[in-house]
């Protein structure tokens, strides 16, 4: 098709399809609250809070204890599970209090984000604002985020009998659902983001596609071992870098039986594997620059790649400086969030490479990707 005819049919479908920059912006607004829910989660276990509320009501929880008698009541009901007893007994109400904040924010913020994203969806879609196949797609959004309220007492209840804390792999579980819940409100806002209606080539080929998919598999894969790290409190043990324990490989990586255990349980292990799929990421991502800034045609898929290269060594140093200072909570924080925001910024990279056409095919205006998340 002569490329006039193609702008023209281009312009005709952009004009058919509903105006979506409404929708985007909500999208984006609630990645920016799962973000917050990361942040303040992190909070939670590092202030070893997540414990402190030992009933899950998902309509009555959202009312914090509003007399002295509520907030003894809620402090009676903690003291007879076994972090109090062992680790917290003889706490003040006072210091009992500075907890329960914690974890009454991180469930009141996931309250607060179903609504916010629950209403809005309904209202778009009844309006006709939202393109077709896309209201299936954020019905799944939901119905995951629904999965993740349960999977948040799933792990509270894991602390409240046997233990002294949760459960390392309902951590992470509650920890990979949130980032693959904001992967796919980030990657929905992409696809409903509209492009100039002029053609352009594009030079992207498929082993760069598929290193793109690696790259938001492996942020994924970190940030499930970086949970771990967290469950298992393997960031107080350690505290150098390069080399653990005098050593690269430090002893002590294999020492559970059966082997697969040693991923999972053990502390040496678990911090060591941290590291290495941090040196892989940083290594791949550089890669994917490099191939790019040769190979490609596109200034905006170059500099896209580079931030992701650039996001994923800033983390790496951010997890290096927080390792050393011993976990300080502000720097645990911070590392929690980039990771989120490194996780956006792989997803944001993979769907520019993954919804370009191969080397030398023409791609025209309509709803398709773009690297800018403006």
């Amino acid at each position: 098709m002569p490329e006039p005819q193609v702008a023209h049919t281009a312009a005709v479908i952009r004009e058919r399809e509903p105006d979506t920059r409404a929708v985007r912006a909500w999208l984006y607004f609630m990645a920016a609250l799962i973000v917050a829910m990361v942040v303040v989660g992190g909070a939670t276990r590092l202030t070893d809070s997540g414990l402190s509320i030992t009933e899950w009501q998902p309509l009555l929880g959202a009312i914090p204890p509003l007399s002295e008698a509520d907030w003894h009541e809620a402090f009676a009901k903690y003291q007879q599970i076994p972090q109090y007893q062992l680790v917290n007994k003889g706490m003040s109400l006072e210091e009992f209090q500075f907890i329960y904040w914690w974890e009454w924010a991180h469930r009141f913020l996931g309250r607060f984000i179903g609504v916010a994203f629950a209403i809005p969806f309904l209202w778009f879609w009844a309006a006709g604002r939202l393109p077709k196949g896309t209201p299936l797609k954020l019905a799944g959004v939901l119905a995951l985020g629904a999965v993740q309220g349960f999977v948040g007492w799933f792990m509270v209840k894991s602390g409240l009998v046997d233990r002294i804390d949760v459960s390392p792999f309902r951590l992470a579980l509650h920890l990979i659902v949130a980032l693959i819940i904001l992967a796919c409100i980030v990657w929905l806002a992409l696809d409903l983001r509209k492009e100039s209606g002029s053609v352009r080539l594009r030079t992207v080929t498929r082993g760069q596609k598929r290193l793109a998919a690696t790259l938001v598999g492996l942020v994924l894969l970190q940030s499930l071992l970086g949970a771990f790290v967290a469950g298992h409190n393997a960031g107080l043990t350690y505290n150098t870098w390069p080399l653990m324990d005098g050593r690269f490989i430090p002893e002590g990586l294999g020492t559970l039986s059966p082997w697969w255990l040693n991923i999972f349980e053990n502390i040496t292990t678990i911090q060591f594997n941290h590291r290495m799929v941090a040196y892989l990421l940083a290594g791949l991502a550089l890669t994917q620059f490099v191939w790019i800034l040769r190979t490609a045609d596109d200034e905006a898929l170059t500099r896209s790649a580079g931030i992701l290269a650039l996001g994923i060594f800033v983390q790496a140093g951010l997890g290096i400086w927080t390792l050393l200072e011993v976990v300080p909570l502000w720097l645990g924080l911070a590392h929690q969030a980039g990771a989120a925001i490194v996780l956006i910024l792989a997803v944001r990279h993979a769907h520019a490479v993954m919804r370009a056409p191969a080397v030398g095919k023409a791609v025209s205006g309509s709803y398709s990707a773009s690297p800018s998340i403006s």
